[in-house]
């Protein structure tokens, strides 16, 4: 049956015996993506949901396209805001469209897709631990799977614990299509993504931690979908990620780790930085990246030291000289990420 013509299943009493989910999507030009998202959404086996898409002005069709599966299903409300605003503020925009009887808020941004079980299973974990604020799982994006790390017996952890093995270094703590929250602490907290920046979904949970505890389903539940638009691939270019673990060490660290385990991790973390900073500045000087970077960590109170990115620089020239194979990929390698498309 074409897409138009699908009727989609009504929600039963047994399902509504379970807790409201609220699904967020909040959508700027995602077109290509935006059906096959709501789709996931749609074939969920866990029913009792609603489902919100915060059209944020798009130029494109992405408001056409959820308006026509909102005519369709009862559970899809279409927002289409008055103005444009950035993505943070789009994504609490969707936040405060939830439900006040929704139990708890599950995004899923609209490039990305679900398993069929993703929330199921989510919320199977988080009932089993009420005290739990934010469940996480494993997705995929592009070849690999994130979000490994945590010791595979155990489904439950204590915040404190989390944050600090995210400090360390583990890959945990998901995007957003990754986790699912408790609408509770949602509403608690407003904005719910309290910093402007592109890592606010990463602060949110460390500050939130600091409160409440952590489930984990060990299995992929979601899809995230890396290409050239995607907000995450702008951060890549820039080595945003990198920046963000600095700033997470300097604004957390004194809650999750001792005194010296941050003065260690700082240490190495810049260390690295500088290295990054160093490939960036030989093979591709990009005043818009150094702007970046020195103002991010202006707002840290912290200052990229002249020095230390001289004797990086000068470290890799003289691998270059000996070994400029390697450094002619990197250049190149550099030069592909930051071509315009």
């Amino acid at each position: 049956m074409p897409a138009e013509e699908q009727e989609f299943p009504m929600v039963s009493a047994l399902d509504k015996a379970m807790p409201l989910v609220s699904v967020l999507t909040p959508v700027y030009n995602g077109e290509p993506y935006l059906s096959e998202c709501i789709e996931s959404v749609l074939a969920q086996d866990y029913r009792n949901w609603e489902y919100v898409i915060v059209n944020n002005r798009s130029t494109d069709t992405s408001l056409e396209t959820a308006q026509s599966f909102a005519r369709r299903d009862p559970r899809i409300r279409v927002i289409d805001n008055e103005r444009f605003v950035d993505v943070i503020q789009n994504h609490n925009r969707a936040f405060e469209a939830a439900s006040r009887e929704s139990v708890y808020c599950k995004v899923v941004s609209a490039d990305d897709w679900l398993y069929p079980e993703c929330i199921s299973r989510m919320v199977e974990v988080a009932e089993r631990h009420p005290q739990a604020a934010i469940v996480g799982s494993y997705a995929i994006a592009g070849d690999k799977v994130n979000y490994l790390g945590l010791p595979l017996k155990r489904e439950y952890f204590p915040g404190r614990e989390v944050g600090r093995l995210r400090l360390l270094g583990a890959g945990i703590l998901g995007c957003p299509t990754s986790v699912l929250y408790r609408s509770s602490v949602v509403r608690s907290q407003r904005p719910f993504f309290a910093v402007e920046t592109p890592n606010a979904d990463i602060d949110t949970c460390f500050r939130v931690l600091t409160q409440a505890d952590f489930g984990f389903v060990h299995q992929i539940l979601s899809f995230i979908r890396t290409h050239d638009r995607s907000v995450s691939s702008k951060l890549m270019k820039l080595d945003s990620f990198l920046v963000d673990k600095i700033e997470f060490l300097v604004r957390y660290g004194p809650y999750y780790l001792s005194k010296e385990e941050c003065e260690v991790r700082l240490e190495a973390i810049m260390e690295e930085y500088y290295q990054h900073l160093a490939d960036s500045t030989i093979s591709c000087w990009d005043p818009a990246f150094n702007r970046y970077h020195r103002s991010r960590m202006v707002a840290m109170g912290l200052e990229i030291s002249s020095r230390k990115l001289a004797m990086a620089i000068a470290a890799k020239i003289v691998n270059g000289i000996f070994n400029p194979k390697l450094l002619g990929e990197k250049i190149v390698r550099r030069f592909i990420a930051n071509k315009p498309r």
